[in-house]
Formats: C-alpha cells, sequence, structure tokens
C-alpha cells in the first residue's frame, strides 16, 4: 500500500499513542529545551497578535474616529 504505514497510524489510535509515550519517555527534555519552546512560541504569536490588535484599531478608528 502506497501510505501503508500512515494509515495504521490513523486507523490503530491507541497503538499510535503508546508508541508516541514509549518514544517521549526515552527522550526527556534537556535543561534550556522548556525556555527555547517558550521563546519559539512568542516569536511566533506576538506578531499575529499586534497584527489582530493593529486591525481592530484600524476598525474602530474608521468606524468611531474618522470624522472628529
Amino acid at each position: 500500500m502506497l501510505f501503508g504505514k500512515k494509515i495504521d497510524r490513523v486507523l490503530n489510535i491507541r497503538k499510535a499513542e503508546e508508541r508516541f509515550e514509549k518514544e517521549r519517555e526515552e527522550l526527556p527534555l534537556e535543561k534550556h529545551d522548556r525556555l527555547a519552546m517558550i521563546l519559539a512560541a512568542l516569536i511566533v504569536f506576538i506578531p499575529v497578535f499586534i497584527g489582530v490588535v493593529a486591525i481592530l484599531l484600524l476598525v474602530l478608528y474608521l468606524f468611531f474616529f474618522r470624522f472628529l
């Protein structure tokens, strides 16, 4: 089958989860991994948050403060 492993992984959820837990236990986090993940998340989410706030402020300006 072309995608046999992927299909088995989707159909056998319990087996895939057990394998994931086993692999996760074998590779514990190192000393600064948690800090690196937090910084990476901030690098990704802060620009998106700033963009959403900028669009919201632009819409508020166009509706309420344009004619002042």
